[in-house]
């Protein structure tokens, strides 16, 4: 999802069927190959921002008359490692991660008042599509151990690592908790 249309749809679907807004959890995420930051693309650029960043203005826009209705919500917003501690070869990438952390901390700040929480999950990258284009080189074990080798826990991330997070973020014991970019990331930013 990524128009507003997407967002809209998917706000109506639930009220529809007899549920209510309480957590939003913008997971859309693309990247460009890793190469020289001169050789991407005008168009890998924009869609790059528009997945990874027009997506949350879109979300916003669409959850946010229903968040402020009920007085309450909860907002994640998965950004990535390369928003924190960027890496050559994904410089617009980085970019849209930074974005997403700016933008996570900015509507917590202004939304607090309303009611509404905002927090972003930073995971290290994962065995997801997207692993040869972050590593920019072939999916072998080679490569793979290349770069485990610079996160102190010594793995990828799982899927588990990410929702485990997000589960938090979202539960009554982060009650108190806006506007923090959690990193699930083995150590790798540190």
């Amino acid at each position: 999802m990524t128009s507003r249309a997407d967002f809209d749809g998917a706000v109506a679907h639930a009220a529809e069927h007899g549920g209510q807004l309480d957590i939003l959890v913008n997971n859309a995420g693309w990247t460009h190959r890793n190469k020289p930051l001169e050789e991407v693309s005008e168009a890998e650029f924009d869609r790059v921002y528009v997945i990874n960043v027009k997506s949350i203005y879109h979300s916003v826009q669409a959850s946010l008359p229903v968040f402020t209705a009920q007085g309450a919500g909860v907002m994640i917003n998965i950004g990535s490692t390369a928003g924190i501690r960027p890496r050559p070869g994904l410089t617009w990438y980085n970019g849209s991660k930074g974005a997403v952390n700016i933008l996570t901390r900015s509507l917590a700040a202004e939304l607090a008042p309303r009611g509404i929480r905002v927090n972003g999950v930073a995971p290290v990258m994962g065995a997801t599509a997207l692993l040869e284009s972050f590593m920019g080189l072939p999916d072998t074990p080679e490569n793979r151990a290349k770069f485990i080798a610079t996160v102190p826990l010594g793995r990828l991330s799982e899927p588990e690592d990410v929702a485990g997070a997000c589960l938090y973020l979202a539960s009554d014991e982060a009650a108190f908790v806006t506007g923090v970019i959690l990193e699930v990331d083995g150590g790798r930013t540190i």
